[in-house]
């Protein structure tokens, strides 16, 4: 990238960033007296009003933009989303696309300010990682509540962000639940780490491809079937999609 476009695309970055953090004061100032009144499915609806803004911000600033395949097969039932984990970009994207939701995720999170809020408004389940045996029992026993209370549950089955080329074990958590709660899993695989790296600060302009796979219904499979058929769809297309 010659100096020119370099100088471009981080002067677009630090207005992307800015003009986040200047809406999401706002914005939080203003739900504030909003959400204790609104029942479960409208608190999804509001509080993820702000990652529909960050995707049309990223486009309209950065050139981000992203089509999603396969849409069809989300169900209409409590399931469990199983994807690849590259950038924050997904983040924001699989909010708006899966209600209610709840996330899966490290407890240290919980602790920075409005994130933390919003997440345990979105009933996100915490768990820490360095005690594994704890977090699995805690995913299994908070994950069947949420798929009870009609919520899906989202799972990085990586564990954490992974940098483009580089691959790590699937952690098995998604796969146990989807078999114990009886839910499908609905396995997700993306190319955003392209364009919103896990790494670094700039944000480079581009076309992100969302993959939305058939349902892998947990009646069908036992939980080892579960974990090879999820994390071979996941890996195959996050592979070729970064390949694009």
């Amino acid at each position: 990238m010659h100096l020119p476009n370099k100088l471009l695309v981080a002067v677009k970055t630090f207005c992307f960033y800015s003009g986040c953090i200047l809406v999401l004061i706002v914005y939080c100032c203003a739900i504030a007296f909003v959400i204790p009144f609104v029942n479960d499915k409208k608190q999804q609806f509001v509080l993820t009003r702000f990652h529909v803004f960050v995707l049309w911000w990223s486009k309209w600033v950065c050139g981000i933009h992203y089509q999603v395949e396969g849409q069809i097969n989300i169900p209409n039932e409590p399931c469990i989303v199983l994807c690849n984990h590259q950038s924050i970009w997904e983040t924001f994207f699989l909010q708006t696309v899966f209600s209610p939701l709840s996330t899966v995720l490290k407890k240290e999170l919980l602790s920075i300010p409005i994130f933390g809020w919003g997440a345990k408004v979105l009933k996100a389940i915490p768990i820490d990682r360095g005690e594994p045996i704890k977090a699995y029992k805690q995913l299994i026993k908070e994950g069947q509540d949420r798929v009870i209370s009609n919520r899906s549950v989202l799972i990085f089955p990586e564990g954490t962000r992974v940098p483009l080329g580089k691959k790590v074990k699937f952690n098995r958590g998604g796969a146990s639940l989807a078999h114990l709660s009886q839910a499908p899993i609905i396995p997700v695989a993306h190319n955003a780490g392209l364009f919103w790296p896990s790494k670094g600060f700039f944000l480079k302009p581009g076309l992100i491809t969302v993959r939305i796979g058939k349902p892998i219904y947990s009646s069908e499979h036992n939980k080892k079937q579960l974990y090879e058929e999820s994390t071979t769809w996941i890996e195959s297309n996050r592979d070729s999609l970064v390949n694009l």
